[in-house]
């Protein structure tokens, strides 16, 4: 990490002058865009604040990040912060002089935020429970950071067509959505890895190509290689619209593109030296002999200890709540933060009596499935977002709390605020994406209605397009699909499969 912040250091200089260049008006939101990006920042809507993405390798945060940016907050009067998808955390409403003081103090953390945007690898995933979740095949976080590390060396040695997403999964759980990403490892429960490619949400998703099976995780550098070396030579360096590797299935086919990524490997293992050699940490702390049940705390498989979740509605907490949890945790042995793919957070490796210290800081999140939904940022801050998703979901929350539904009565949804589908509304059981609907009253605000999306390993699916609602209305549908489910003492699930006549009854309502 230290060799790498040196490196990218000496390119902050061009990222000043740009910066600057832009707030002069010297340069417009796309120009600049195509520039920052590189830099984990972006100018928000209405180009007066820039926001800034900090890298999180697994979405992992120790004591030492944990303080850093609990300070930041105060020191430059954060007021937004927000958890993405890819595990990293955004900071809002910065200006260019505090945008150039954060990067600079990120780097003497070791949180680099270079290729936090733009045409470069970004921020490599990993289920949030990997090495203390029940049940799980294997660790994979350690192979993450390695992953990590490798793909930051490809930023100013290669020009990639497009970003490139690569993730680990440690069960079939498959929260980091490993068989539909650019790259994605997903563990197996032999202890290998099978490989998948080509894969991504958004406009025109595709699931990912299976191009290894059984692959052992101390050669995953190679196929990281293989990875790379195939979308420089078969991506489209032409059309940004059609950059993404997931368009290579397309153009060479499916089988083309496994047989060109099997080459590419080749190549890989005859020329590159990636054997890794490590040892796996293990976690040696004890419980404290307490016992302790409650729903947002996970025995972890080290016995004795647990993992307490927790979810900000919206996946943006108080800016102050860093430095509570930093002063909770700092006396804690060996406890860590986990950024989920959902926008939530875990706290790890904690005794039943360091649990229930956490609970108690994080009782303002979400109460149950449906408040732990997810949203991107939204069109009230993104450049090219097209609905303030963000605003829904609060009207959504605000108006099903009136109902008081039992747990499980309304799902997990994610809203998107543009096709981009940052908020992976496309696998979820019931998504949003913004757009608009004409009425007799000319255009307005609405969202199209996804339905049945899965990211299970084996179920994996993408959500049918139900049609398009008003925004205004959307709560309201919630709410009246949330009685009828509750009426008939079902989850959510179980009414879904039984009852999807009055399910489309109550849809096409609110989409006719």
């Amino acid at each position: 990490m230290t060799d790498h912040a040196a490196e990218f250091r000496g390119d902050l200089k061009d990222f000043h002058e740009m910066t600057d260049k832009f707030y002069k008006k010297e340069i417009n939101v796309a120009q600049y865009k195509g520039f920052s990006g590189k830099f984990g920042s972006y100018a928000q809507r209405g180009g007066n604040a820039n926001m800034l993405r900090l890298r999180m390798t697994g979405g992992e945060i120790n004591k030492e990040k944990l303080l850093f940016i609990a300070e930041s907050v105060e020191k430059y009067d954060i007021s937004l912060t927000h958890i993405t998808t890819c595990e990293t955390l955004q900071l809002h409403n910065l200006s260019k002089e505090q945008v150039f003081e954060l990067i600079e103090e990120a780097f003497r953390h070791e949180i680099i935020t270079i290729g936090g945007g733009g045409d470069f690898p970004r921020n490599v995933m990993c289920p949030p429970l990997s090495g203390v979740q029940q049940g799980e095949f294997f660790d994979v976080m350690p192979y993450t950071k390695e992953a990590a590390d490798y793909l930051m060396g490809f930023i100013n040695t290669v020009k990639l067509p497009r970003k490139l997403k690569v993730c680990f999964s440690n069960s079939n759980e498959n929260v980091t959505h490993a068989t539909f990403r650019d790259l994605g490892f997903a563990a197996k429960e032999n202890g290998l890895f099978d490989v998948y490619s080509a894969g991504g949400l958004g406009r025109s998703p595709r699931m990912g190509a299976l191009v290894a099976t059984d692959v052992k995780p101390s050669q995953i550098l190679y196929y990281i290689k293989a990875m790379v070396d195939t979308f420089i030579t078969y991506g489209n360096y032409e059309n940004r619209a059609q950059a993404r590797t997931r368009f290579m299935q397309e153009t060479l086919g499916t089988e083309g593109y496994i047989e060109a990524y099997q080459e590419k490997l080749s190549q890989a293992f005859a020329e590159e030296h990636l054997e890794l050699h490590m040892e796996i940490p293990e976690i040696t702390k004890q419980g404290d002999g307490n016992a302790l049940e409650h729903p947002r705390a996970i025995p972890q498989k080290q016995a004795g200890l647990y993992a307490v979740s927790y979810h900000p509605v919206g996946g943006s907490p108080q800016p102050q709540f860093f430095r509570k949890l930093y002063d909770a945790i700092l006396p804690m042995e060996e406890v860590l933060v986990r950024l989920s793919p959902d926008e939530g957070m875990y706290i790890i490796n904690l005794t039943a009596s360091e649990a229930e210290k956490i609970l108690a800081i994080t009782a303002d999140g979400a109460n149950n499935t449906f408040e732990s939904s997810v949203a991107c940022i939204g069109a009230s801050i993104c450049q090219v977002g097209a609905r303030d998703s963000q605003s829904l979901l609060h009207a959504c929350v605000e108006r099903t709390r009136k109902e008081h539904f039992p747990d499980g009565t309304l799902p997990k949804i994610h809203i998107s605020g543009c096709p981009s589908s940052c908020s992976a509304h496309q696998i979820a059981p019931l998504g949003f994406r913004g757009g608009v609907k004409q009425t007799p009253e000319g255009p307005k605000p609405a969202f199209a209605v996804f339905e049945q999306g899965c990211e299970t390993a084996g179920k994996e699916a993408f959500g049918e397009d139900l049609g398009v609602m008003l925004e205004s209305e959307i709560p309201e549908f919630l709410a009246e699909l949330g009685k009828e489910i509750a009426a008939s003492r079902q989850t959510y699930e179980q009414f879904i499969e039984k009852h999807r006549d009055k399910f489309m009854e109550i849809v096409q309502k609110y989409t006719a």
